[in-house]
């Protein structure tokens, strides 16, 4: 059976869990409608991404 050698420190456990945290999700003002959107995601008010129509907008149907 594997035993470590040494004691892992409170530095080394902490650097390894840092990745754990949980992030805020960042959002981006789109250029064109002005509205909050995740970034590389299809603004579903207008139904564009990266400027190209992808999806009919949500308010006309």
């Amino acid at each position: 059976m594997a035993v470590p050698k040494r004691k892992t420190t409170r530095m080394k456990r902490g650097f390894r869990r840092s990745a754990d945290a949980l992030a805020q999700p960042s959002y981006i003002e789109d250029k064109e409608s002005g509205e909050l959107r995740r970034p590389h995601h299809i603004d579903l008010k207008t139904g564009k991404y990266r400027g190209r129509q992808v999806l009919e907008p949500k308010g006309d149907a």
